[in-house]
């Protein structure tokens, strides 16, 4: 990191990683795509897009970043996961498979595919804490919500009308961020934007962040 741009990665074993790069990088960050430990180790955040959440984790296992990742996160290196990537970060799961493993980090309880299969994808205006600029457009797509939430945790957008209404799609945890919706479909880069300043934010504080992370692990 130069002070200024941030080096951010975006998980690049399944999801829309090329979609994610290009969001961070229109808000300033430098971006890159991470699938050793030498690239995980090299970034000071980290995006992990949606996908298969099950998927993910052999994947990581296969490539041996699981236990990497779990320690960095663990450690305090920011984080933001979309959809899937909101499972993954996850403490606790329900309708996972038997023996399902996540990274965790967020204090929360998540409902796979809670709002449905693929064909019932859908579009809704979502209102973000901390968002400038009004609702986003919020793309679901076989996601997940939020069960319950610890005392950590703040809720940062709540699905607004129809049968789902109340219910929580954007979470935070001190370095942690997690959205049901995608984001990086729409051309609205507010989310990446906002995870940036996460980043810099853990940048500036000598006991957090990507540095203290990485001594950490030696």
């Amino acid at each position: 990191m130069d002070g200024t741009r941030p080096l951010i990665g975006v998980l690049a074993l399944q999801g829309d990683v090329r979609e994610h790069l290009a969001a961070l990088r229109s808000v300033g960050a430098e971006a890159m795509p991470v699938r050793r430990q030498s690239e995980l180790e090299a970034v000071d955040g980290l995006v992990i897009p949606g996908g298969e959440s099950t998927t993910i984790v052999k994947l990581a296992q296969s490539f041996e970043l699981f236990e990497p990742l779990h320690k960095r996160i663990a450690a305090g290196m920011p984080t933001y996961g979309s959809c899937a990537g909101m499972i993954l970060l996850a403490d606790r799961i329900l309708d996972g498979i038997a023996g399902q493993d996540t990274f965790g980090g967020i204090d929360m309880t998540v409902r796979r595919n809670a709002f449905g299969r693929q064909v019932e994808s859908f579009e809704e205006a979502v209102s973000v804490e901390g968002l400038d600029g009004g609702p986003l457009t919020a793309v679901f797509i076989r996601a997940p919500w939020v069960e319950e939430v610890g005392p950590d945790a703040r809720v940062l957008a709540r699905v607004e009308s129809g049968p789902a209404a109340g219910r929580i799609v954007g979470i935070r945890q001190q370095h942690l961020l997690a959205t049901s919706f995608h984001p990086e479909l729409t051309g609205d880069a507010r989310v990446h934007g906002y995870f940036l300043e996460m980043v810099r934010e853990a940048e500036q504080a000598p006991a957090t962040g990507a540095a203290a992370s990485k001594s950490g692990d030696e």
